[in-house]
């Protein structure tokens, strides 16, 4: 159909398969023979992450939550440990209070309602307060990606993005090397299905912990920058 074999025609399919679920869904329709018909010609790779977010929740493959943490080194960690082998699709955090930490994560889910049930059961029982906001409409288009600001209590805090491979177990390996030696201050990631994940992550590093922080940097094993003198975290983030 195409000359240009770089053509990409998946998500306009994957654009009038949804609609064709949702009219299915909507309307009760049951032993029909249904047509899709590939739409959506002028949608460009701009647009691409906002259909496929949209796909996703629509589809309930991912949930979306807020949670309450203890703010101490390590609660992270126990908390992915709670996740398990379920993947992080989105996590925004930004340091507020010393006391807990609101964080706002998306998880791929399996089985639609009852498997965000089971996860919401599965935090709830570590003790955590869980806000579902999976159906909340300025969650998810606007919350989302406004989570952050600035943070006077934050001391010694250190920039970093890293490139985390897209795999079950990545985040972990990061967290377990990182232990509860330092505060994570800061942490933002989404996943936009590449190979690897964009991560960019605040850590509170004491002036005497320099040399082992950066052999941690080293064990990751994980490519890194530095972002602390960048202008954009001077100017919207730093405390």
């Amino acid at each position: 159909m195409f000359d240009d074999t770089r053509a990409v025609t998946e998500p306009a399919g994957a654009l009038a398969i949804a609609g064709l679920k949702k009219a299915v869904r909507e309307q009760g329709l049951r032993n029909q023979v249904l047509l899709a018909v590939i739409t959506g010609a002028n949608v460009n790779f701009d647009r691409l992450r906002h259909i496929s977010e949209c796909a996703e929740l629509g589809e309930s493959r991912e949930a979306v939550l807020a949670v309450t943490i203890d703010e101490k080194p390590g609660s992270f960690r126990q908390f992915s440990q709670t996740l398990g082998r379920r993947n992080v699709t989105e996590f925004n955090y930004r340091f507020g209070d010393t006391s807990a930490a609101q964080i706002f994560v998306g998880v791929e889910i399996a089985d639609g309602a009852s498997g965000r049930r089971d996860l919401i059961h599965a935090l709830t029982e570590q003790g955590l307060c869980v806000v579902d906001m999976t159906d909340n409409e300025a969650a998810k288009l606007h919350i989302r990606h406004m989570v952050g600001g600035r943070s006077q209590q934050v001391m010694n805090e250190r920039v970093f993005r890293f490139e985390f491979p897209e795999r079950p177990g990545a985040l972990m390996t990061f967290l377990d090397l990182l232990g509860e030696r330092w505060n994570i201050s800061m942490f933002h990631y989404r996943n936009h299905g590449a190979a690897y994940g964009r991560v960019m992550v605040g850590i509170q590093v004491p002036e005497q912990d320099r040399i082992p922080f950066a052999e941690f940097l080293q064990l990751t094993q994980y490519p890194f920058q530095e972002e602390t003198d960048n202008i954009a975290y001077q100017t919207f983030l730093a405390p």
